[in-house]
């Protein structure tokens, strides 16, 4: 990819027919599909179908792949996304680590990137960073500026995805992460459309999307780790509120007389405060200092903090105390996710982030609290996953929104 200008192809450019956007969303979900299942999902008429596949076709967005079975007369031509049409990117910004991706038109992912968000992590750093796995990736990949689609971020909220800005997200550990324009300064610097959504939001498209073959309608999402994220589909379709508020997940009150919030502006007895990877450390760290006993205490320099890769390591070592403190945040998480599923009667819940993730202990104990919390079980019954994509899910899901905008 060239440093130089050149003209910018926007997203609507790409597929400016309203029908062969349509037309291409119906292959799109598919593996391959033949000419007379589209003739008979679309509604169009032959004569208009076979026009917009030749579109298609001529454009290069998709492409033929051979012949389905007969049923008595010709064999149906079968059609599919021409993969290597474009390509589009995502990029995962969270606290504990950030990460891009990079995705065939087809969704396959070619390649993938991870930075650590540490103290040094700060937009204009992340965002250098950003810009030059990129050059690299179209050197290495050999992809010319007109294939490449776009960039998706999905992001710490709040974000305000209209005037993509990442506008107060709380706990990374540098300094900077507040009002920060992040796509008019990744634009500036790339010349393709960059497109902003909360990170919760960009994971539960790439989870619908990996669960597409099974038609769920309805599906939440949840992230836990240094904070609380949610997202739901209904219809399959994203829900969006009249703002932004991806943490506040985080203020469901679960014990109005509980603990403070690690803030002066939050609610006592909320979740965050009991099912976070900040409560875990706060509540193991208060126990070594009433005394209690750890192999944490041989794995630490002398008042070196306890960290999240400590926890797990002495999860991993079957640390009584640990095992305690872990269990007990699961099951406040289940309290908050029985909540809900109460409410809201999803399909399918996915469980992301790295507490999900590191460990099987929280998912498992987790989703069991749920279940024997959640009213009218066994009637009502819900799907519990990890997901597809697991910690990668949260970029998927960005570069997606990217390719999704095409038939929009």
């Amino acid at each position: 990819m060239p440093n130089g200008p050149y003209r910018r192809i926007e997203l609507a450019e790409r597929l400016p027919s309203p029908k062969a956007k349509e037309l291409f969303h119906r292959i799109r979900r598919k593996h391959e599909i033949a000419k007379n299942d589209l003739l008979a999902d679309s509604g169009l008429t032959v004569s208009t179908l076979t026009r917009v596949l030749e579109e298609l076709v001529t454009l290069g967005l998709i492409e033929e792949s051979g012949f389905g079975a007969s049923t008595g007369g010709r064999r149906p031509i079968l059609y599919r996304v021409r993969a290597d049409y474009g390509y589009s990117l995502g990029l995962d910004i969270s606290r504990v680590s950030s990460r891009l991706v990079l995705l065939d038109l087809a969704g396959n992912k070619l390649d993938t990137y991870v930075w650590e968000m540490n103290e040094d992590t700060t937009p204009e750093r992340l965002i250098e960073s950003v810009v030059r796995q990129i050059r690299v990736w179209a050197d290495e990949h050999h992809l010319k500026p007109e294939h490449i689609i776009g960039l998706g971020v999905g992001a710490v909220g709040p974000i305000h995805r209209f005037n993509g800005v990442i506008e107060e997200p709380e706990w990374f550990a540098a300094p900077g992460w507040r009002h920060v324009p992040i796509v008019k300064e990744l634009e500036s610097q790339l010349h393709f459309p960059v497109l902003l959504d909360n990170g919760a939001n960009a994971a539960i498209i790439a989870e619908s999307w990996a669960n597409r073959a099974k038609n769920v309608q309805h599906m939440l999402y949840m992230h836990a780790g240094i904070g609380l994220r949610s997202a739901m589909m209904s219809d399959g379709k994203l829900i969006y509120g009249a703002v932004d508020m991806e943490g506040s997940l985080g203020q469901m009150i679960i014990q109005a007389d509980g603990i403070p919030f690690r803030t002066p502006d939050g609610n006592y007895g909320c979740l965050d405060s009991y099912a976070t990877i900040y409560a875990i450390e706060r509540e193991i760290n208060a126990r070594i200092r009433m005394g209690r006993q750890s192999c944490l205490q041989q794995m630490l320099r002398r008042d070196e903090p306890i960290q999240f890769r400590h926890v797990m390591e002495a999860l991993r070592l079957g640390d009584p105390l640990t095992t305690e403190i872990v269990t007990q945040a699961a099951t406040y998480f289940g309290i908050g996710l029985a909540n809900l599923l109460n409410v809201l009667h999803p399909e399918k819940v996915v469980l992301g982030g790295p507490l999900m993730t590191t460990h099987d202990l929280f998912f498992y104990t987790a989703t069991q609290t749920a279940i024997r919390k959640t009213y009218h079980y066994p009637n009502y019954q819900v799907v519990f996953s990890k997901g597809s994509y697991g910690e990668e899910a949260l970029a998927v899901g960005a570069a997606l929104i990217v390719i999704d905008k095409l038939t929009e």
